[in-house]
Formats: C-alpha cells, structure tokens, sequence
C-alpha cells in the first residue's frame, strides 16, 4: 500500500509535467481544459485555432491515458507484485484517487483558480475558469469513476496473468 501511495507521486508529476509542457509559451496552450466558452474566446481573439486545441488535446490526452492504462498498472503488478483482483483493484484505486484529487484540488482549484498562470489576457469576464458546478462534476467523477477505472483494470490485469 506504501508502494502506491509513493507512486500516485509518480503520476501526480507526470500530471503536472503535462500541464507545465502545455503552458510553457502561456496559457494558451493549456486552453483544452478550459470550460467552451473560453476556448471559443481565444480562438475569436486568434491566439489559437480550433486544429491547435484538438491536437494539443489528443496529444496531453494520450500521455495521461498511457500512464493510467499501461504505467499505473505496471506498478501495481510488475513493481508492487499485487496478484489478485482485490490486491490490484486496492492498489490501483488509491493511485487513481489521489492523482485525481491532486488534479481536482491542487492543478484546478488552486493552480488554475488561485495563480495568474493560467489566465489568458482577453477572457478575464470569462472567469472562475473552472466552474464551481464544473469542478463539483468533476470531484464526483473523479471519486465514483476512478474506483470503477480501477476495477476494471484490475479485473483486466488479472484475468491476463492467469
């Protein structure tokens, strides 16, 4: 259990290196995971096009799935040696979680809701960024789908190593 709490670090750092990437010209760059209403303001103001927005979407997108489906689990039962559906399905949830409420707490409420990092000059009428019905969705989400994610991960890991 120790393991997976030191390694929900590992995807919390791939999470924030993902956001650092995105933003590192300013926030434009990271406007993906703004609310519609943001992202249709910057590309009305020419900061960015449409095709930018999906394609630095699918591209963040893909590292952070990667690291959910094939690295999250690799530890769990690679490093961890977790070999049960309950082992894994443990494991598994608690590095989801706390990416998740790493996510939920540090990147959206405070990074992105508390610091001038991500705001884009232009759509300041357009803030909070996030929404407080937005991010309540997202908490939800983020506590009843990841134990589900991770059921079905471990569900999936274990039926393969049997």
């Amino acid at each position: 259990m120790i393991l997976a709490i030191i390694e929900s670090f590992v995807l919390n750092f791939v999470l924030l290196l993902v956001c650092v990437i995105n933003i590192r010209n300013g926030p434009v760059g990271g406007v993906q995971y703004y609310e519609q209403p943001v992202k249709e303001r910057v590309v009305e103001l020419g900061l960015i096009t449409e095709k930018e927005i999906k394609r630095n979407k699918a591209v963040s997108g893909l590292v952070i799935i990667a690291v959910l489906l094939i690295a999250a689990p690799l530890m769990v039962f690679c490093v961890n040696g977790a070999e049960t559906f309950t082992d894994g399905f443990i494991q598994l949830t608690v590095m989801y979680l706390l990416c998740g409420l790493f996510d939920r707490v540090f990147i959206d409420w405070y990074w992105v809701g508390h610091t001038k990092a991500w705001l884009i000059p232009g759509t300041e009428d357009l803030m909070p960024y996030i929404h407080k019905k937005s991010w309540i969705i997202k908490i939800v989400s983020t506590v009843v789908g990841y134990p589900l994610f991770a059921a079905l991960i471990s569900w999936i890991c274990t039926s393969v190593l049997r």
